[in-house]
């Protein structure tokens, strides 16, 4: 039982516009495109923010005048002078796989007037550089001394060997054994 209600403004409806429900306009032509376009848009803001968020956090940024950055100092930083401490032995290490190369660098050590402990090899036998390692920063100008008598030897603090006894070590390496023609 259909019931038929007589027509009055509201159904007369103009061609082309397809409506669905009372208050239904039209889609517009690219609405989508729009609304995607916005989207994207948001989602790159979001992820430049948090990205900026991580590097600010993880101090990789600075906002600092670049002028005011601490720049290297063109001078050396000064140390201890090279002194020879005569109540202090050095224990001689050979770091290569030439034999006999600690007793040769001893025998320089005790030319140079250097007090020579005991001469052995190291744990391994392929170390590339000496080093002369102290174990306390006040005997940094004694390892300086040794340094000089031994060519190519570099100076490091290390409490490895204070640990056994040992305050002044040099660990002979295979520049040592170039440098010397061993």
């Amino acid at each position: 039982m259909a019931q038929k209600f007589p027509r009055d403004r509201f159904d007369s409806i103009p061609h082309g516009i397809e409506r669905v429900g009372a208050h239904r306009a039209p889609a517009r032509r690219g609405a989508r495109w729009v609304a995607f376009g916005w989207a994207t848009l948001a989602t790159l803001v979001l992820v430049a923010v948090g990205i900026g968020g991580v590097v600010v956090l993880n101090d990789r940024l600075e906002f600092g005048d670049p002028g005011t950055a601490a720049a290297p100092s063109p001078t050396p930083v000064v140390t201890a002078p090279p002194t020879i401490a005569p109540d202090i032995p050095v224990t001689v290490l050979n770091g290569t796989a030439t034999s006999g190369l600690a007793a040769r660098a001893g025998e320089a050590l005790a030319a140079a007037g250097i007090p020579v402990g005991t001469t052995a090899n190291a744990d391994t036998s392929d170390l590339p550089e000496t080093v002369v390692y102290y174990a306390t920063p006040d005997l940094e100008g004694a390892a300086r001394g040794v340094a000089q008598a031994v060519p190519e030897a570099d100076v490091r603090l290390s409490e490895q060997f204070a640990e056994i006894g040992t305050p002044l070590v040099l660990v002979v390496g295979s520049d040592y054994a170039t440098a010397t023609g061993g």
